[in-house]
This record gives C-alpha cells, structure tokens and sequence, in this order.
C-alpha cells in the first residue's frame, strides 16, 4: 500500500525511529527498494530464464557462479518501467501531499473543522475528538487515489498479489490504528502547548520518545498482526530452526526459537523478504514464507544471517536511540516552523494562535517538507547498517555453508529478479531513497569479501 497521508501523526512521534527500527534483508517495495547496479540490457543464454525456483539450488560450477546481476530482457524492461513508475510516484506523491495540506488551510477547511469541534463542547479534548479524525480522513480521503494507484502498480508488475477488497480492508485497519494511537498524540500535544507556549517543544520530547519506544515494544505483538498472519517458524519448518541455531551458537547469541516467526506473505505479495523488529520481550526475527519457498535452504540461512547481524549488532536499539535524537531535532523544527508560519499567514488561514487546532494542518505540512528533506540522512543511515548485516551474514554463514560466497550472491541475484529492482538507479535517487546499498554492489562485495584467505580476522565473528 502506498504512503497514507493520516500516517504523518505516526511520523510526527516517531520521525526517524520507525526508519530505523525495522531493519530488513529487503527494503521496502515502494518508495526505498533494495535495488541493483547498472549493468547492460543484453543477456546471455542463460539468463534467458523466468525467476529461478528453489529447486535450481546453489550455483556451484565456474560456469554458473553469479559474480554480477543479470536479467532475462523481458524481466529487464519491467524492472526499468516500474523503478522510474515508482521513483516518479514517490515525489509526486510528496508534492501531492503537501498541496493538499495548503489547500485545506488557505480554503479554510482546517479553520471550519475546527469550528464544528468547538460547537460540539467546550471541553477541550472533546474538541480534539472531534477535529483530529475531521482532519484525517479529509487528508487520507484526497491521497487515496495515490495509494490505489500505487497498488495498482505494484499488481500490473505482479509484485503484489493482494485482490482489492484486502487491500480497502487493510487500508481501514491503517485508518483505524492511526486514529486511536493519533488522537492522544495530538491531545498530549496541544495540552503541553497550552501550558508552555515557548517550550512545548522540549516538553513533548519525553512523552514522545515514552510513545516510541512503547509502539516499538508493541508493533510486533499488536500492530502487526492486523495485516499479516504470523506463526512460529518451528511449526512447518523445524529443520530451519535447528540450521539457525547452529549459527546463533556460534554467534554466541542465542536466539530462543520462540523468537523466530514465519509470516505468511504468500498471501499478498511476491516478493521474499526477512526482518528483525521489537525490543525487549517483543525481538524477533521473522521470516517471509515466500522467502523458504523461493530460496534454498542455504540462501535462506544467508538471509537468516543478515537478520542475526541486525540483532546481534543491536540495530534496534541503535534505532531507537537515533530516533529519540532525530525527534528532539524535529520538534524544535517544527516549533520554529510554525510560529513564523503563523507570523506570516495566520490571518489568511483564519488561525488565531498555536493552540487553535487548526494549527494542526501547519504542523502537518511542516513535517511534510522536513521528513521529505530528511529522507537522505535516514536512507544513509539505513544503507551503513544494511552493509554491516551484510557483512555479519558473510561470516557467520562462512564454513557452515559450503561455498558461502556464492549461495550469498545468488540470494541477492533471486531477490533482485523477484523484485524487478532497477538495473540502473540514478545516483541521486540512490543517495534520497535507498534504505539498502544497491544491490548489484552487495552481490559483488559477498564474491569480493574474503578476509580469511588473505589472513585477515573477520570484522565480527571471530
């Protein structure tokens, strides 16, 4: 599903955390995919092929030994015509956004919800009640079309296999947790503005990062469940399990199996994927059932790895903790951005101060243009921590898998096919949208990386 409008509350408590707390083998399919080097449109013959199943296994020979990315023509032509769709609808989606935020205030349409909340009561959190969902499904109701074309797109590339009727249902499951964990965000919120015009910024810090970290512990357990089944991996897949152990032990960081979970992906989309997510009792790593179904089992371990680098390297946590810094940052942002904001047009949007509600829609649009300018440092961020789980998947995998560098390389050249990445991302679009280091770079560096014939010590496993 595309970025929903009414997800800026979310975004606003969070801001960089939830970047950073999810951390995956995959990026996401829109907006910040994993995606590939350049490399040319030809193909060899035996490239000629429709996306490999796990039954092609491990390339082993010198002849078959994936070295760089390479795509059949058909697949090459989709994977073009969907990044630049993709690329395309994630700034235009932006823009969109943000005029429709203008629009609301300059037609009064903020002002006037904010009307019918004070005519309701004169009770305070009565009115934000009333205002906060006024607010939102106004906002979401205008990005809708964006959203459904988004899936639309991602159903014509045969990326998602989700009918229309799920996807209207998860998008009213989304409506709904937005509403329920916004509305008390917004009323925290303007409370603390009330009492400290000046300093609300730096008293709404400690609540929000509480929020954080509270949404982070809870996402797994409660959130996530919403719009994906969920099952303990050793149910179908014990022997899995018992190959993750074995390199869990020699981690020296066990994972109990009641912590690994299969979701059931199969049943919305094509594309394989695996993360790690939660803290404290809520850690887990979760695997995609399409994943074990469209990957060796030595590719999934590869993949697996990657994970068990993200936990063991504490990406999480890490998240977490840049989050709580990026917040604090943010908020004083927004505090400066609105009251010059209303310094300027307060009038003609009929605002008469920070605390009106409608003020509310300012800070909206605020946010719209300082998450999208932020989006290089969180991406950035993101792709330094995906390398390192490269890394650690590379050494924890070496010697229990028999030719590791190239299962790794295949993994990636799999993902790449089933993802249709771009085969040739633009620098710029690299440096503001990937959350992961392209992926053509990540299938040479698993051949390149090789510390131990050259009597080097492996960066973290020893």
């Amino acid at each position: 599903m595309g970025r929903s409008a009414s997800l800026h509350v979310f975004l606003f408590v969070i801001f960089v955390s939830l970047g950073c707390s999810q951390v995956s083998f995959a990026a996401a399919p829109q907006v910040a995919r994993a995606e590939l080097k350049p490399y040319p449109a030809q193909t060899s013959p035996q490239d000629k092929n429709s996306p490999p199943s796990p039954a092609s296994g491990s390339q082993t020979s010198e002849q078959s030994r994936t070295e760089q990315y390479t795509l059949s023509q058909e697949r090459y032509e989709k994977a073009v015509a969907y990044s630049r769709a993709d690329y395309t609808l994630y700034f235009v989606s932006y823009f969109l956004g943000g005029l429709f935020l203008f629009l609301i205030l300059r037609l009064g349409v903020a002002a006037k919800f904010r009307d019918i909340a004070e005519n309701v009561s004169e009770k305070r959190w009565v009115q934000g009640v009333v205002f906060v969902p006024l607010l939102f499904l106004t906002i979401d109701a205008l990005d809708l079309p964006i959203s459904v074309y988004w899936h639309s797109l991602s159903l014509r590339y045969e990326q998602s296999i989700q009918g229309w009727g799920s996807w209207f249902w998860d998008w009213a499951k989304g409506e709904f947790v937005v509403m329920v964990l916004g509305i008390p965000v917004v009323l925290v919120l303007y409370a603390l503005m009330r009492r400290s015009p000046r300093r609300w910024w730096l008293y709404a810090w400690v609540p929000a990062v509480l929020f954080e970290l509270a949404l982070i512990v809870i996402t797994p357990m409660v959130i996530d469940p919403l719009f994906n089944k969920f099952e303990p991996l050793n149910k179908e897949h014990p022997e899995l399990v018992a190959s993750i152990e074995k390199l869990t032990n020699r981690a020296g960081v066990p994972i109990p199996p009641e912590r690994m979970y299969l979701m059931l992906a199969s049943q919305k989309t094509n594309a394989i994927n695996a993360y790690v997510t939660g803290l404290g009792a809520s850690k887990r790593v979760v695997i995609w059932d399409t994943t074990i179904q469209k990957t060796t089992n030595d590719e999934a371990l590869f993949i697996v790895g990657h994970e068990l680098g993200h936990y063991v390297l504490g990406h999480v946590w890490k998240g977490f903790l840049l989050g709580a810094a990026g917040l604090l940052v943010a908020l004083y942002l927004l505090f400066r951005g609105l009251h010059w904001t209303l310094g300027r047009w307060a009038k003609d949007w009929n605002l008469y101060g920070p605390e009106d509600w409608a003020s509310l829609a300012v800070l909206l649009l605020l946010l719209q243009v300082l998450l999208f300018f932020s989006s290089p440092v969180i991406s950035g961020v993101s792709r330094m921590e995906e390398h390192a789980a490269d890394v650690y998947g590379l050494e924890v995998i070496h010697g229990l898998i028999p030719n590791s560098a190239e299962v790794a390389a295949h993994a990636f050249q799999v993902l790449g096919e089933l993802d249709l990445a771009d085969p040739n991302p633009p620098a710029f679009i690299t440096f503001w949208l990937y959350s992961h280091p392209p992926l053509g770079d990540r299938l040479v560096f698993a051949h390149s990386y090789d510390p131990w014939s050259k009597g080097e010590s492996p960066k973290y496993v020893k």
